[in-house]
């Protein structure tokens, strides 16, 4: 989007995209398995769509800090006991 709408030039979004690939990403082989119970139970709760509910699951299953900048998913995860990065906006 970046690029199409004149933010980036094509350039620069390779060079971004290459950061992510130096990521250390692993997929989480039991999200799907949460999907339908949990996440949804999250979205309910927090007023979340599931998708982000999806990664406020994830870091309330493995005790792990949220990276988001968006209010009400650092709201939800505060309310969860999960730490959100960076710690201040």
């Amino acid at each position: 989007m970046a690029e199409r709408n004149k933010r980036h030039t094509p350039e620069i979004c390779q060079q971004k995209l290459a950061l992510f690939q130096a990521l250390p990403i692993q997929l989480d082989e039991f999200a799907h398995k949460q999907a339908w119970g949990e996440t949804l139970r999250l979205a309910r709760e927090h007023k979340l769509t599931t998708y982000d509910a999806a990664y406020l699951e994830m870091a309330v299953r493995l005790s792990l800090p949220l990276g988001t900048l968006d209010t009400s998913l650092r709201a939800a995860a505060k309310k969860a006991g999960i730490a959100c990065l960076p710690e201040k906006i």
